[in-house]
């Protein structure tokens, strides 16, 4: 096959020639070099010649001789996608599909696409970029876009080219689905991949990187709206092949009568045609193969498919596909329209476009008027990521409080159907309409029913999930009082010197023996070797030191404390700020993030709270400022269901009697016990009269889940050479768990 060089100057339009030795296998060759769009092809003109004897090979010319010749312009879609046409259509002589290859021209509307097999060479590269200002720009060009994996020996500046994508392979068909459009300079570059799973883009330039934006969205050209009708097209009622090759897709042929389904020759092959409508006016076409390839009239106006069937309508329906609205109809829904481009491959994390510039779903805004009058929209849409992000996006611009969505039934215990089509085929209409009138309300964030929690109160009620009543403490006596739950916060205080800390750190060993929770303590107040002394005393039930604290005690021993380090680094996760700065509540909590998804930590400890920075803007007071704080700190705890110990001083009590402070004397807000789930006061007796020095009187003043608690006090005793706390009357090491 050749091409003549004058094709590769500028865009002309094509002549194919073939043998009617060469007709099929051709054919079928070009159909594995051309490039195979996810977007579609357009039909402007037909006309049909015998093939010169002898003939099997592909000239350009501007005067067309008498062959098979194909008048088909590529236009770019909304997205800047080539339309082209070398599809797989019915044969009107044979019962199966054949392989075909639509003979087309180049001429488009200021845009034009090479076939793979002829591109040009690195020689024709350099040549053709006539108006780059530097051929080393050109040069540079070249390499980078080599670097990132594409064939640039076949790409022609100023023209859209058709690669393999680097990063899907084309998929399983390993189709040539990177478009890809270099400048006429040589100098910059824009692509993307159109398969679905993949979208796959970017844009270059010779001297910028890879993945900085340039402005070459501006080469979409503005196009005239053309009038068509039945006859400029010709359109013919469906032959018997096609009525029963729909027939097998279970739609009836009264469906495709009422939705005015054609087809359209070319040549010995036919493509299915489906017709748009607004006002029984045609505005638009599109075609299909039996291989569910698609193409439409290019410089139409872009609509829904069905238009006219939700004019007045309260509720309507919105399906990704023709095949699915008439499967709808089907079904009994006779308000349902299909979407004309098909899906993107994920949802835009860009804001809104204003109407005008919102291309792609152009159809939206130029029907907008049919929309408005829904109350009620169910989007239908497929059931891969494709279909899941048109849905969203067209919620994202129809309003999600009116929008419903409907969750396809199971084909096995992996797989769902994919859309309405293949649920009328395998189970029926009766379970189509079932799927349909059952459509759930769309997720608005931030708002819920119960009924998105079922799952998680039957799991509850059954006490599947494990913890629902709390982790008990290890003290008889705190048990009725104080249970640890997942995802809750306790507030932790006391006068200086009470051992709020030294509680903390008993209650955390408890819980790593009972249950294996880890822990990342935030404790600034604590050196570290110190911290660890008092957690290993607690751990190994023996003082660190040889020292007069620890009386005739016997001291750990080497192997002990290796054991210990051990522990130490399985169950405990430091964060700490290393330079002379204070941490803010926003760092601690980032960090303790990390540890909760890297290390499985299930408690978090933030010992003290005047030790982090609090700096707030001048307007903010500080009771608004522990407000917010305390919200963080609790949407930390429930995320990620870890439980927060807050440890707070009390303000400086001027007429203290020696008895536990109130809740509402820490420093800085009564939020404190407002916002916490636990308050838990913990005070040491100083007075001889009053009892033993080493009682330790735990108030419990709050708890907000009366399943793990109630308010009350339980009394501990301290041991100062380990560090442990007993429930009263029982040794060291017998406490109760």
């Amino acid at each position: 096959m050749a091409l003549s060089r004058q094709c590769l100057c500028r865009p002309l339009q094509y002549t194919f020639f073939f043998s009617s030795s060469s007709s099929t296998t051709l054919p079928r060759r070009l159909g594995r070099v051309w490039h195979r769009s996810l977007s579609h092809a357009t039909t402007h003109s037909v006309s049909k010649a015998p093939s010169p004897p002898g003939q099997g090979w592909v000239m350009g010319s501007k005067n067309m001789l008498k062959s098979t010749s194909f008048a088909i312009p590529l236009a770019p879609s909304s997205h800047g996608r080539l339309f082209h046409t070398h599809r797989l259509l019915f044969s009107a002589h044979s019962s199966k599909p054949i392989s075909r290859v639509l003979p087309f021209s180049l001429k488009t509307n200021g845009f034009s696409s090479m076939p793979h097999a002829d591109a040009p060479s690195s020689v024709q590269w350099e040549g053709l970029a006539k108006n780059c200002l530097d051929p080393a720009v050109s040069e540079i060009l070249k390499k980078k876009l080599e670097n990132l994996g594409m064939d640039t020996d076949i790409c022609i500046p100023g023209q859209y080219n058709h690669l393999l994508c680097p990063i899907c392979k084309g998929g399983d068909s390993e189709e040539k689905s990177l478009s890809i459009f270099v400048t006429e300079d040589g100098g910059s570059a824009l692509w993307m991949c159109f398969r679905a799973k993949c979208g796959w883009k970017g844009s270059t330039t010779a001297f910028a990187d890879s993945r900085s934006s340039f402005g070459l969205k501006k080469i979409t050209k503005l196009k005239n709206i053309r009038e068509i009708t039945m006859e400029n097209l010709q359109l013919e009622p469906l032959c018997d092949e096609l009525v029963g090759y729909l027939a097998e897709r279970s739609i009836t042929e009264g469906t495709l009568q009422r939705n005015g389904v054609m087809q359209k020759r070319y040549g010995d092959q036919i493509a299915i045609a489906f017709t748009y409508w607004r006002n029984k006016m045609l505005v638009g076409c599109k075609y299909r193969d039996v291989n569910k390839k698609f193409w439409q009239e290019a410089d139409t106006e872009k609509i829904f498919y069905g238009l006219d069937d939700i004019q007045g309508k309260s509720e309507i329906i919105i399906v990704e596909g023709e095949m699915d609205k008439l499967a709808m109809e089907e079904a009994g829904f006779f308000n349902c329209v299909s979407v004309p481009d098909g899906a993107p491959p994920s949802v835009s994390s860009k804001e809104l476009p204003p109407e005008e510039k919102d291309t792609k779903y152009q159809y939206l805004w130029n029907c907008k008027e049919y929309l408005q009058q829904a109350s009620r929209i169910i989007l239908a849409t497929d059931g891969d990521l494709p279909g899941q992000a048109l849905a969203e996006e067209l919620a994202r611009r129809l309003g999600r409080e009116r929008c419903w969505r409907v969750k396809w039934p199971k084909k096995n215990e992996v797989d769902h159907f994919k859309d309405a089509n293949e649920v009328l085929m395998n189970l029926g209409a009766d379970v189509l309409k079932e799927v349909i009138e059952n459509a759930e309300l769309y997720p608005i964030r931030g708002l819920f029913n119960f009924r998105n929690y079922f799952d998680e109160i039957d799991a509850y009620y059954h006490r599947t999930h494990g913890y629902e009543f709390g982790i008990p403490t290890g003290w008889r006596s705190l048990n009725e009082l104080y249970n640890v739950v997942p995802g809750e916060l306790t507030i932790v205080t006391g006068v200086p010197n009470s051992g709020k800390s030294e509680w903390i750190d008993a209650l955390l060993c408890n819980l790593n023996e009972s249950t294996g929770w880890k822990f990342a303590l935030c404790s600034m107040e604590n050196k570290v070797r110190d911290h660890a002394r008092k957690l290993l005393e607690k751990h190994i039930k023996k003082p660190f030191f040889n020292a007069s604290y620890g009386g005739s005690a016997e001291r750990m021993t080497v192997e002990d404390l290796e054991n210990g380090k051990q522990w130490l680094s399985d169950t405990f996760y430091l964060i700490r700020c290393e330079d002379d700065s204070l941490p803010n509540i926003k760092w601690v909590l980032d960090l303790a993030r990390a540890a909760v998804l890297r290390h499985g930590v299930r408690g978090l400890v933030i010992d003290p709270y005047n030790e982090i920075d609090h700096q707030r803007s001048a307007n903010q007071t500080e009771t608004e400022y522990v407000s917010q704080m305390l919200t963080k700190i609790k949407r930390f705890a429930q995320h990620h269901s870890c439980h927060v110990w807050f440890v707070a001083h009390p303000r400086q009590l001027h007429q203290w009697v020696g008895g536990p402070p109130s809740m509402y004397d820490i420093s800085g807000s009564a939020h404190f016990i407002n916002k916490c789930d636990n308050g838990i006061v913990i005070h040491r007796n100083r007075d001889p009269e009053a009892g033993p020095l080493d009682r330790v009187q735990v108030c419990v003043r709050k708890v907000r889940n009366k399943v793990a608690g109630t308010v009350g006090d339980a009394f501990l005793s301290y041991n100062r050479v380990t560090g442990e706390f007993m429930d009263l009357g029982l040794p060291s090491g017998n406490e109760k768990k």
